[in-house]
């Protein structure tokens, strides 16, 4: 409108764009408040190909930095208990390679959490409350924890936290309440 100043013009756009917001639903991404993580995690996944190198089977699926990013990724991949026998799925800190030759994991060690195939319904469960603690930082030492891995077997299959050293037997237990 003539002789509107410029901050009048962007507070009548502003209130025609909420308008249409309120009357379609729409929400315009750039307006969104993300809850970011302390670290940024990668989603590996590896399916072996006998034709190929046990590090050419590795794939990197996606790194997630909120936890708006986190769910949306958690709720678009297939389950631990839905993947073949001798598929792996990992999700490390942002950098780290699921694999022992990794400078952060060459030192370091793992705990496991063998999980038999009459219990494989629960695995799903045990899985997200591992990468849950990690990523929600509920360890006394997080910085110690590089990530975690599921390994599905065809008698155990397995939950294994990683550790950067091999001598803090106590970096990978949760806080006290």
């Amino acid at each position: 409108m003539a002789g509107e100043t410029d901050e009048e013009v962007e507070r009548r756009r502003g209130s025609a764009e909420q308008n249409h917001t309120e009357q379609y639903g729409i929400v315009d991404p750039d307006r969104i408040i993300k809850n970011p993580l302390q670290f940024q995690w990668t989603l590996w996944y590896q399916e072996p190909d006998k034709n190929k190198s046990w590090g050419d089977n590795l794939n990197e699926v996606a790194t997630v930095g909120v936890v708006e990013d986190f769910w949306r990724l958690y709720n678009h991949i297939k389950s631990p208990s839905d993947l073949k026998t001798e598929c792996d799925c990992s999700l490390f800190e942002q950098g780290i390679r699921p694999m022992w030759d990794d400078e952060k994991n060459f030192r370091g060690g793992r705990w496991v959490i063998n999980v038999p195939r009459q219990q494989h319904h629960e695995l799903d469960k045990y899985w997200l409350d591992t990468i849950l603690c990690r990523i929600g930082e509920v360890f006394d030492n997080p910085e110690e924890i590089c990530g975690a891995v599921v390994n599905i077997r065809q008698k155990t299959d397995e939950i294994a936290i990683w550790t950067s050293t091999v001598m803090n037997r106590d970096a990978p237990m949760p806080e006290k309440p």
